[in-house]
């Protein structure tokens, strides 16, 4: 057998993987194995795992090898919603609707449609957004510990996009961007596309370590520090008091931005005040509507210092300008006559209802979760890999996302994410039952 080249053997491997002949699961040869069978050198066989790793194809485990990775559920880089059964449930991600959104948009169209100057909805506004829109959000942020002036408020089409209008004003290619070692997946999708060093922070039951985080300053140039001190995803902690003030500390000593992300923070019903309350002066707020009115409005708004506010406006104009109108309109109407106010305690009750379905059907294994949250942490038996368990849960209709979506470091835990806000209430104890047996049959 003739030695072949890399990229040849890299093209088959990644062939065979996606039409299915090698299935999600299976264990590949050993780098040694693969290069005797193949006649390559030892590190051409580590190249082309390599590759088909960063293609998101395979995972290697330390000590137990290489197996195809499950491309059913999503993955934090490019999802595959395909199953390989009629899809049961979408545990991966986040949709949370109430009944009644529908007759609420209708509603709010129609107001538009008759208001005095539609035609005004089609006019390019500023980027960031008129005065007034931004003060129907800074006046809602109230309610959150945020007080910023409207003109400080920025705003966008989805927190997305303000956390990337944030980072883009403040980091340049090669900074360093300090981040939970399990973090909200997009902070990876963001950092990759603009070659920012994702430095992990070790988390503990109660957040990030501090103390891990102060030796990390010192050590490296840290240019931003991103971080969810409420309701955090996807481990669901929520800062003290303390902990909310060291970490302004520890980045005024050290010279650091904080980005706040309060995508969850409404689901906590009296949480300590925010970052930006703490120091407005070196803290960047970002948020949406997303999870708490609905994810295709896609609202969001980035909340910054002085200093900060014509560098980032000057970045959204390259990037989109900011929200539509008519998005904005809708969204600005919904703030000001207390619509998100009311879902927001509807979502705060469905989610604490959504958990103590997952507590009972789930007793008895190791979960993580903010009681009042959409979020749930899994762990894993060593012998239910996160790939195959999600795989195992594909073929029974059940999408979920594994950890290598969250994980900042190299080493991935073994464990699920579950999102349990887009199955309807009356089927969540069904599916959490069956997600249960179909992980207790993964033999050992």
């Amino acid at each position: 057998m003739r030695p072949r080249s890399y990229k040849a053997i890299v093209d088959e491997y990644a062939t065979a993987i996606r039409s299915g002949a090698l299935t999600a699961g299976t264990r590949l040869p050993t780098h040694r194995a693969l290069a005797r069978e193949r006649r390559v050198a030892l590190a051409t066989a580590t190249r082309v795992y390599a590759e088909l790793a960063a293609a998101g194809l395979v995972v290697g485990e330390q000590g137990r090898g290489t197996f195809v990775r499950v491309r059913a559920g999503y993955d934090g880089l490019e999802p595959s919603r395909a199953l390989p059964v009629p899809r049961v449930a979408d545990l991966s991600f986040n949709q949370p609707l109430a009944p009644g959104q529908g007759d609420l948009l209708r509603q709010a169209l129609r107001a538009l449609a008759s208001s005095g100057d539609a035609e005004a909805l089609l006019r390019q506004h500023p980027p960031g957004g008129h005065r007034h829109d931004r003060a129907a959000v800074a006046r809602y942020l109230l309610d959150r510990g945020v007080d910023t002036a409207p003109e400080n408020v920025l705003l966008t089409s989805g927190a997305q996009q303000a956390l990337d209008c944030v980072l883009r004003t403040l980091t340049r290619p090669g900074d360093v961007l300090a981040v939970d070692a399990l973090s909200y997946p997009g902070i990876k999708l963001i950092a990759s596309a603009h070659g920012l060093d994702l430095a992990p922070v070790p988390v503990t039951p109660a957040g990030p370590d501090l103390d891990a985080l102060d030796r990390l300053c010192r050590a490296r140039p840290v240019r931003a520090v991103y971080t969810m001190p409420t309701v955090h995803n996807p481990l669901g902690w929520v800062l003290d008091r303390a902990r909310r003030e060291r970490l302004v500390g520890l980045a005024t000593e050290h010279g650091c931005t904080l980005v706040e992300d309060g995508t969850y923070a409404f689901l906590e019903a009296a949480p300590p005040p925010p970052l930006h309350a703490l120091a407005p002066e070196r803290t960047c707020y970002v948020a949406g509507l997303s999870k708490n009115v609905a994810p295709g409005l896609r609202f969001g708004f980035a909340v910054l210092p002085d200093h900060l506010l014509r560098p980032a406006t000057t970045q959204l104009r390259t990037a989109a300008w900011g929200a539509p109108g008519l998005v904005t309109a809708v969204a600005t109407g919904w703030l000001a006559d207390g619509t998100v106010a009311r879902l927001e305690r509807e979502r705060r009750a469905d989610a604490a209802a959504r958990q103590a379905i997952a507590r009972a059907a789930l007793d008895g294994l190791t979960t993580t979760a903010h009681p009042g949250s959409y979020i749930l942490w899994l762990a894993l038996e060593p012998h239910q890999r996160p790939d195959r368990a999600a795989a195992a849960l594909a073929a029974e209709g059940i999408l979920t996302s594994t950890a290598d979506a969250f994980a900042t470091t190299a080493h991935r835990p073994n464990a699920l994410r579950l999102a349990l806000a887009t199955p309807p209430l009356t089927d969540l104890p069904a599916v959490l039952t069956r997600l249960r047996t179909t992980l207790d049959a993964i033999a050992p």
